[in-house]
């Protein structure tokens, strides 16, 4: 009966024959099932004798040593593949690769900007620009930043309070009544930059313009703003602003999260603000703080910048 290296090459010569896999995948396999044979050789198992707890014991050591989930599912995959067909062949009674799934990868933080980059956006006003598309892009941008709304919370809004309405802004209140995830309402404070660019934006909303749905904000011929045309206004405005990264709505709704929870600290208020159901996806936003903690060290601290 073949081991070790012949059973590989057997493999392998399946996989290029019956299965016509391309020469490139062939070698990836190949390198993969090198992992193998290494790892059980300084074992001391046969590549018959492989059992479930030992492939969670290499994935493990794999992921100790710095490769990342992805790479480790990709050589899974390849020793799945072995030990299925292993199993074809009646030379294996289970597949000890089966059940074992490669370590989660973690989940990228948010992209939020600095907070001179979302003030530098919200105060950016272009002299060129036509005033109606100018209020009206300001207060987007305010609202985007000062209250941390979805885009989509944000077009759902219309400019007074009734029955029929998803949701509005109380100006006298400074208060945003939003229909969130979930159909679950919230109310949100709307801060003074926000309320003073509302306020302009609602002087003009109607002039020359037929305005046909109630919508806050309408595009030029009356209609709701879709969440589409928010994103395209924004990443216009955030190029013209001279930012490096084009805006995107929910990066200012991460920009929200981040700066309060770096005045505050309060992670409950954060999530109430945000309404999300779950603290534990407003603690990402935690990560992001000790990131400006981590960079207010480097820059300061008399230790962060030691000599070699």
């Amino acid at each position: 009966m073949d081991d070790g290296a012949g059973l590989v090459e057997r493999y392998l010569e399946h996989v290029r024959v019956q299965k016509r896999l391309a020469q490139r995948t062939v070698e990836l396999y190949a390198l993969d099932l090198q992992k193998l044979s290494e790892s059980a050789q300084k074992a001391g198992v046969p590549l018959l004798q492989v059992q479930n707890a030992h492939v969670r014991r290499w994935v493990a050591q794999m992921h100790g040593a710095g490769r990342s989930g992805r790479g480790i599912g990709l050589i899974l995959s390849g020793w799945r593949g072995f030990y299925t067909w292993l199993g074809r062949e009646g030379l294996v009674t289970s597949n000890p690769v089966q059940d074992v799934r490669a370590p989660k990868a973690p989940k990228p933080l948010p992209k939020a900007l600095s907070v001179d980059d979302a003030v530098a956006l919200a105060e950016f006003s272009e002299d060129e620009a036509d005033p109606w598309f100018e209020a009206r892009d300001a207060a987007i941008v305010e609202l985007l930043y000062g209250c941390g709304l979805r885009v989509g919370e944000l077009v759902g809004l219309d400019a007074l309070a009734s029955s029929a309405a998803k949701g509005w802004v109380d100006l006298q209140a400074g208060e945003a009544h939003v229909l969130g995830k979930g159909s679950k309402r919230r109310t949100v404070p709307v801060g003074t930059k926000a309320l003073a660019a509302l306020r302009q934006w609602l002087e003009v909303r109607d002039a020359a313009r037929t305005v046909v749905e109630p919508a806050l904000f309408i595009g030029q011929h009356g209609t709701r703003l879709s969440a589409q045309a928010v994103w395209q206004r924004l990443q216009q405005r955030s190029r013209k602003a001279g930012l490096a990264t084009p805006v995107h709505p929910h990066m200012l709704r991460h920009s929200f999260a981040s700066h309060v929870l770096q005045s505050s600290g309060d992670l409950r208020a954060v999530q109430e603000l945000l309404g999300h159901a779950n603290i534990g996806t407003t603690q990402v936003y935690t990560r992001l703080d000790f990131q400006h903690l981590a960079k207010a060290y480097d820059a300061a601290h008399p230790r962060a910048k030691r000599k070699g």
